[in-house]
């Protein structure tokens, strides 16, 4: 049976990473996301269709997130050095080019596992998209069949449905009044 994780301290992790750029490797913990808010999303792999539509997405949207004290973490279960490959190889070479924002190695899978989102008989993650608040909690969760893109606008709709501090109806919309 899956577990509930909204509304439970996330899971805690340590991962390496990449800088969006791609020159740089480094560590990330949850803890490092300590009083802001993060968006934390899963995708399978490297060097593939969905994965690149969605990863710039997020990215081109990085400043609306940054306005909202939100920071971005993008994972899969690939290596620092395949993330790096990709955001280095040209976008016409199947590459992803600069992003704004760390990519992050799960090559162990544990945390894939830890959110809920690994498929252990591929070895990959589901699309898994998370809002952890500034105290660590799990606000917010979407897993999508990796067939399926995710929405940025829906994310940042629920971001800040979740930033207003007050009941939201159905179709909330920032500037709508809380219940």
């Amino acid at each position: 049976m899956a577990e509930r994780l909204v509304g439970k301290q996330a899971p805690d992790f340590t991962m390496e990473t990449v800088s969006g750029d791609g020159k740089e490797f480094g560590k990330v913990s949850l803890s490092d996301y300590r009083g802001k808010w993060l968006v934390f999303f899963f995708y399978p792999l490297d060097f593939t269709f969905v994965c690149p539509t969605e990863i710039t997405a997020l990215s081109e949207a990085a400043a609306d997130f940054a306005a909202l004290d939100t920071e971005i973490l993008g994972v899969s279960i690939d290596s620092v050095h395949s993330h790096k490959a990709w955001i280095n190889n040209p976008k016409d070479m199947n590459g992803l080019g600069p992003v704004n924002f760390p990519l992050a190695s799960d090559i162990t899978k544990q945390v894939a596992s830890d959110y809920g989102v690994l498929i252990e008989e591929e070895g990959v993650a589901l699309r898994g998209l998370f809002i952890i608040d500034p105290d660590g909690e799990l606000k917010y969760e979407v897993v999508n069949h990796n067939d399926v893109g995710r929405s940025v606008e829906e994310t940042l709709r629920v971001l800040q449905a979740l930033q207003s501090g007050g009941l939201c109806a159905m179709n909330w919309k920032p500037g709508d009044k809380n219940l």
